[in-house]
């Protein structure tokens, strides 16, 4: 047995895996470390033995990787926000480009598929519209803190230590979120801490302060916070909720979502306006949209544009085309495409987001996109018409196999496949190539210092 639990080891980093982890081996047999990198020897810690592999964590870097720099943010290590901070960015590129290219060969059997170089973001700092902070009445010390007593550890706002529900790092600033977002930040935890009611217990589920939602508007430079509590207390946030608006001409406005569920879900059963408006005007290229506190936008929205017009240069649409979307969430791309095809039809299982779609294309004066809720599976029945174009951009999970059925019984002439997940594209394109071919992909990076991926593949009809 090369390796055992709790064991510290010497190890050569010689490749990494998706999910970010280093690769290392000993006498052939395969350990994943976490916070290394190819080119790293690092001292490591045995944290689980399985059978045919096991998972370690770096204790400290004996010689580092000519990839390796100093992260910007001092919690980078701790913080599972984003975990490539260390890693130069042209080569974080380069990972994630094997990352889609292995999967593909290794999951899918699809070898030799011509994978372009990753669309790089624009800006790797302060590219999120979007940030989720946590409450909880147990704060995470780092290591630098430990032994402090003048630190309170019965309340943090922050994010999740990797790998943990109820652990929560105290931050005061998030570099992947534009700076005034962190001042913002800073000002609610001030509030909360000085008020009269607890942070949420992640355990005991009591407490009032769930979680902090920021949505930022690129096209406006504005704000719209959500502050999520279990029960609703005007009298508590109506200050906090005015403070802020007269503090910062640049937030729109306050909401409160409120949910007394245990999930740990930032968003409401209901929502309650508290200062302001409710939702945030944002554009992508010349579309504009309404975002509310729970509606689905591309986290990054200048990287959004490009992943969207790779969309259309595959779609290869003429004008006079019946294109039909899969999982069309909002409706974002049928609006980025309805300039190009006689007909698009979207197809979504939330009905919330359905009729956060209609009113896109009527606030856009969009007039040949059509919207259809209910589960696909059973909703893909309904087109009678055959598309000459289907566009799917399934979650995570990739697609069911009844809808892969349904797609394949469809037969449109041309596919294009947006993917979050390199495994699951490389699962779904396999059973799609029954009958079709696929011709290129295109990767886009949507989230810097991270090891996730977006992808768009064209498939052509044998």
């Amino acid at each position: 047995m090369p390796v055992k639990k709790k064991q510290e080891i010497e190890l050569d980093i010689t490749g990494i895996a998706f999910g970010g982890r280093g690769i290392a081996r000993v006498d052939g047999f395969t350990v994943f470390v976490d916070q290394a990198v190819p080119g790293d020897r690092v001292a490591a810690r045995i944290l689980k033995k399985k059978k045919n592999y096991a998972e370690a964590k770096a204790l400290s870097v004996i010689n580092p990787s000519p990839d390796r720099i100093e992260p910007s943010c001092r919690y980078s290590e701790w913080c599972g926000g984003c975990k490539w901070q260390f890693l130069k960015y042209e080569r974080q590129l380069e990972y994630k480009h094997s990352h889609v290219r292995e999967a593909l060969e290794h999951i899918g059997g699809l070898a030799g598929i011509k994978v372009h170089p990753v669309l790089p973001s624009e800006k790797i700092f302060g590219y999120r519209n979007k940030m989720e902070f946590s409450f909880s009445d147990r704060r995470w010390l780092l290591p630098g803190e430990l032994g402090r007593y003048d630190i309170p550890r019965d309340f943090a706002l922050g994010l999740h230590v990797p790998k943990t529900f109820d652990k929560i790092l105290d931050i005061d600033a998030c570099l992947l979120q534009p700076e005034k977002g962190n001042r913002i930040l800073n000002e609610v935890r001030d509030f909360a801490k000085a008020s009269a009611l607890a942070p949420y217990g992640l355990r005991s589920h009591e407490g009032f302060w769930r979680f902090l939602m920021l949505r930022h508007s690129v096209a406006e430079d504005r704000w719209l916070v959500n502050v999520v509590t279990s029960e609703q207390n005007m009298e508590e946030l109506k200050p906090l909720a005015d403070g802020l608006i007269s503090s910062h001409d640049d937030i729109t406005g306050v909401v409160n979502n409120v949910t007394a569920k245990k999930a740990a879900v930032a968003t409401g059963e209901y929502e309650v306006p508290l200062a302001g408006r409710s939702v945030l005007n944002e554009r992508l290229g010349g579309f504009e949209f309404e975002v509310s506190a729970n509606s689905f936008f591309q986290t990054n929205t200048r990287q959004a544009e490009r992943l969207y017009d790779t969309v259309r240069q595959y779609a290869g649409l003429s004008g006079g085309e019946t294109v039909v979307d899969l999982y069309t969430g909002t409706g974002t791309i049928p609006v980025w495409l309805s300039g190009d095809a006689e007909e698009i039809i979207g197809l979504e299982l939330v009905e919330a987001a359905v009729a956060d779609a209609e009113k896109n294309c009527k606030k856009n004066g969009i007039k040949n996109c059509s919207f259809i809720a209910g589960d696909i599976r059973e909703s893909i029945s309904g087109i009678k018409k055959r598309p000459a174009v289907m566009i799917i951009d399934p979650p995570r999970a990739g697609m069911h196999k009844d809808v892969v059925r349904a797609v394949l019984e469809m037969a449109p002439e041309r596919m294009v496949y947006v993917s979050c997940n390199p495994a699951t594209l490389a699962r779904d394109l396999s059973m799609l190539s029954e009958k079709y071919y696929l011709d290129e992909i295109q990767p886009v990076d949507m989230f810097p210092h991270t090891y996730h991926i977006e992808a768009v593949a064209r498939l052509e009809k044998r």
